[in-house]
This record gives C-alpha cells, sequence and structure tokens, in this order.
C-alpha cells in the first residue's frame, strides 16, 4: 500500500481550540497511527475514510487521490471503498448479525443479489460468526461484536481497512487472541491496514510503519521494529 497523508485541520470550541497538521508517507502494507488519547489519530483516521474534509492539503492512496483541497477534490466514503471498524464498533442495534454484515452490500430499495449473498455468507464463515446471523448485538459478546464489525468492514472487498483502536474494548486475553485472528485473515485477505492505537502490544504484534503522533501532530514515522527496540531500552 502506497498512502500519503498532508492534512491540517483545525478546531475551535469554547475550552480548547485543536490544530491537526499530519504530514507522512509510507508503501508498507501496515500503517499504526500511535500516540496519547486526543493527539489527532482518529482524526487522521476519519479523513482518510472520507468522514473529515481537511482544511488544507491532500490524501492519496496506491496512487489515486483521495482529497485535494487546491482542486476542490474530495471523495465522498463511498466512493473511496476504504473499511472503517469504528473504536465502539458501531453496529446497528436492531439488525442481526447478517443484517449488520450485509448493510454495505444491500441496495436502498430491493434485496441482496445472489453473489452479494453468498459473499456475506462467506464472509460471516471466515469470522466464525455463521452461527449468530439471526442475533442481534446485543445479545453477544464484545469479541463476537468486533468480528462483526470487522466482517461488516471487509464484505466488500475494500482497498484498504482503518482500524480505531479496535482492541480497547477486550480483557487482555482476548486480545491478543482476536489479534491473531485479525492478522490471519488480512494476510489470507492480503488487505492494508492502518491502525490507530495508544497501546504498544499492538505495535508490537502488527509491525509496518508506525507514525507517532503529540498534541496534532506527526513526530516522526519510523520502523515497528526500530520502536520495539527503542522501548525495550527504556523499559
Amino acid at each position: 500500500m502506497r498512502i500519503t497523508v498532508a492534512i491540517h485541520k483545525a478546531y475551535h470550541a469554547a475550552s480548547r481550540d485543536f490544530h491537526l497538521d499530519a504530514s507522512f508517507a509510507t508503501t508498507d502494507n501496515r500503517v499504526v497511527l500511535f500516540g496519547p488519547s486526543g493527539s489527532g489519530k482518529t482524526l487522521t483516521l476519519r479523513a482518510i475514510a472520507g468522514l473529515m474534509r481537511p482544511d488544507a492539503g491532500s490524501i492519496s492512496l496506491d496512487g489515486r487521490v483521495l482529497c485535494d483541497t487546491d482542486k476542490r477534490l474530495c471523495l465522498p466514503p463511498r466512493e473511496r471503498n476504504i473499511g472503517y471498524v469504528f473504536q465502539d464498533y458501531a453496529l446497528f442495534p436492531h439488525l442481526t448479525v447478517r443484517q449488520n454484515v450485509a448493510f454495505g452490500l444491500t441496495p436502498l430499495f430491493g434485496r441482496l443479489s445472489r453473489e452479494a449473498a453468498d459473499r456475506v455468507a462467506s464472509t460471516m464463515d471466515l469470522f466464525g460468526i455463521a452461527s449468530l446471523a439471526e442475533v442481534r448485538p446485543s445479545r453477544i459478546s464484545g469479541g463476537q461484536r468486533q468480528r462483526v464489525a470487522l466482517a461488516r468492514a471487509l464484505v466488500g472487498e475494500p482497498r484498504a481497512l482503518l482500524l480505531d483502536e479496535p482492541f480497547s474494548a477486550l480483557d487482555i486475553p482476548l486480545r491478543q487472541r482476536v489479534r491473531v485472528e485479525l492478522a490471519g485473515i488480512l494476510n489470507r485477505l492480503d488487505i492494508p491496514l492502518v491502525m490507530v492505537t495508544h497501546d504498544p502490544a499492538d505495535v508490537a504484534f502488527f509491525g509496518g510503519d508506525v507514525v507517532r503522533y503529540a498534541d496534532g501532530k506527526v513526530l516522526d514515522m519510523q520502523p515497528a521494529e526500530a520502536m520495539r527496540r527503542s522501548m525495550v531500552r527504556v523499559a
């Protein structure tokens, strides 16, 4: 994956002004946006997905321009074909697991095509949630809800997968298990990943390039292996 981000966004509120200045470029298939809460990581992820329009700058993915404010170009989320998993999963409580997974493939009016229905079924099989197809999200565990959210994000065969603090709601033993499952699925599907986290364990596991954030700015970018070595020295 080749992703280039160079954006600026200003937020003004009664209690705080916040300025995001994020700039990095990488060719790695695994990119981790790492830093403390409130440092601008999620805003960057939302800008890549098309859920936030920068005040200035540009974003490109594999040579395709997603946003360029100088050219007044900013593709809507649906046209970017990027999977996004929110920190709280954002599942629809009134829909079943099958309906949640199928949501992005379902026409505004009408039913899923046979091909789309088969893809939903195979994706649920891949994530081990086929037995939950007719259950609503409130009746399943946190780990299962995460699998549903991942299946929904990947069923449309996106060009990249964006994850916002994907393991923060899981207990520690479950985090490690889901990390392994997710890595295996991403490798099998050959899907590039951009992940937001403040957990060094995510950096250590997923590797790739690590973009470090603080106070709305990108401090630097380095390979995960170099960051792991520096963490060991500090410890």
